[in-house]
């Protein structure tokens, strides 16, 4: 997984792409301490260019969402598709974020 970070207007939006998995723990860790220290309103994550997830994958948005709410942050994953579109619906995530498309 690669990313690039953008802020304005009190959000960022972070653009994903790639494959999405449990080898990208590290730099998603990364990722969320770089977002911690924008104090951002929302953040927008950004999956257009995710071509795969695992389940990993899902736990490290979760471990996103968990941050965001320990910030009164609003996490939105916006772009979903192809199978990680699919990964999101089975893993109920409409009911955890707010999806964008």
């Amino acid at each position: 997984m690669n990313y690039k970070t953008e802020f304005a207007n009190g959000t960022a939006t972070v653009e994903l792409s790639g494959r999405f998995t449990f080898g990208d723990h590290s730099s998603f860790r990364k990722l969320i301490e770089e977002m911690r220290t924008h104090q951002a309103e929302t953040h927008v994550l950004d999956v257009t260019a995710i071509e795969f997830i695992d389940s990993a994958g899902l736990g490290m948005l979760l471990l996103a969402r968990d941050e965001g709410e320990k910030s009164n942050t609003t996490v939105i994953l916006k772009g979903a598709q192809g199978q990680v579109k699919r990964m999101l619906e089975v893993a109920r995530f409409d009911t955890l974020f707010k999806l964008e498309d």
